[in-house]
């Protein structure tokens, strides 16, 4: 997936034009160059492309990253869970114990940016409590 840097206000009005939170930002774009939709083969393929955890789907090649004891790691989204150190996770918690080697509460130890997104989030935002 190729990314693009845009300003504040191009990002502003391609989320004004969004019809719903399903409606991705690259689904806007398509409908302003006159693409057309994505079918439903192609959905799904979109869809294949994410690991979800715990009711999140994060698309494959999200990033995540952590500052533990003065240190950055990272990991990226692949298919099949969380890529660390070349250990792919089943999910966030165990990626922190492969960093901490203890148990932690993964949701409140990583932060993570969606392709083609600048912006860093801790991943517990991201779910419905």
């Amino acid at each position: 997936m190729q990314t693009i840097e845009i300003d504040f206000e191009v990002f502003k009005e391609l989320t004004l034009r969004r019809e719903t939170e399903a409606t991705t930002y690259n689904d806007v774009v398509r409908a302003l160059l006159g693409l057309g939709t994505m079918d439903g083969k192609d959905k799904a393929e979109r869809a294949s492309e994410t690991w979800l955890s715990k009711g999140v789907a994060f698309p494959v090649g999200t990033e995540f990253r952590v500052r533990y004891k003065g240190e950055m790691h990272y990991g990226q989204v692949q298919r099949d869970g969380l890529s660390v150190n070349d250990v792919v996770s089943a999910s966030p918690s165990d990626a922190a114990r492969l960093i901490t080697g203890n148990n932690v509460n993964g949701w409140r130890f990583w932060e993570c940016k969606f392709p083609g997104h600048g912006k860093w989030q801790k991943i517990d935002t991201l779910r419905d409590h």
